[in-house]
């Protein structure tokens, strides 16, 4: 039976679950993201729009959630293969990725704000401005924005990479800790 709370050798399934939610939010984010960038106006873009915004909150939530879940939750050990070196680049690698995961978001709100827009997250709940109307500080926040996309794309390679290499090179757990179901 599959255990809801980590143990020191794995990941359970609230970590797992909250881990695939955001990163399938992550990744539908920043495609929409890109998409929306480049079409012409039209009301299917505003649409994009509205669902990346919605996405870009409940991921924020969402990263609430799992830090919480962290901090009240055993940490599994790293896989003791791994060199000092290797273990520190590890954990700044999600180091990385939780400062990502909270400030794309963040800086997607703070340009909406700026710019005065509305957001309406999936039509349900509207979540008022986090700053007051500013032109400057909404053409800051954009490429801030576009700026964390590439820094969090390249950081992403490296944690997908990072985790094939254990995988099939290292041929270690660390994958496999992560995926509901365990196969050997």
């Amino acid at each position: 039976m599959m255990r809801f709370r980590n143990t020191r050798d794995g990941w359970g399934a609230g970590a797992q679950l909250l881990h695939w939610l955001i990163a399938a939010g992550i990744a539908t984010a920043m495609l929409l993201g890109w998409i929306m960038v480049n079409l012409p106006n039209s009301p299917g873009k505003f649409q994009l729009y509205a669902l990346h915004k919605s996405l870009g909150i409940t991921i924020l939530a969402l990263v609430l959630l799992r830090i919480v879940w962290r901090w009240i939750n055993v940490i599994p050990a790293m896989p003791g293969t791994l060199s000092p070196r290797e273990q520190q680049l590890a954990g700044a690698g999600h180091m990385a990725l939780y400062a990502l995961m909270l400030l794309m978001p963040l800086s997607g709100y703070v340009l909406n704000s700026a710019a005065n827009f509305p957001l309406n997250v999936f039509g349900l709940v509207q979540i008022p401005n986090l700053t007051p109307e500013s032109e400057t500080l909404a053409e800051v926040a954009s490429i801030m924005h576009l700026t964390l996309f590439w820094v969090f794309a390249a950081v992403l390679v490296a944690h997908i990479g990072a985790a094939l290499r254990h995988h099939f090179v290292l041929h270690d757990d660390v994958l496999r800790r992560m995926l509901p179901v365990r196969r050997r």
